[in-house]
């Protein structure tokens, strides 16, 4: 199973949490981000739709699939000092 990791992380003189190498806006402090991340993290694990998608790989071939909106992948907030 994939596991997608919601990092919280000091960012532009606040907080912000790191996701899949994206940052978050900034929050002022780190009990906002921290509650951001645990959001996100609650949000990706609900079952969506299934759906057609399509979409390019890195040597620019497309690829048609049908995504199964209950596959969804689990998650963990990583909160390190």
């Amino acid at each position: 199973m994939v596991i997608v990791k919601y990092e919280v992380v000091q960012h532009d003189g606040g907080w912000a949490y790191k996701a899949g190498g994206a940052l978050s806006e900034t929050f002022r402090t780190h009990e906002a981000a921290l509650k951001a991340a645990e959001k996100a993290a609650a949000r990706q694990k609900r079952p969506g739709a299934t759906d057609g998608i399509v979409y390019q790989d890195a040597n620019g071939q497309w690829h048609e699939e049908l995504a199964d909106g209950r596959d969804r992948p689990g998650t963990r907030v990583v909160d390190e000092p």
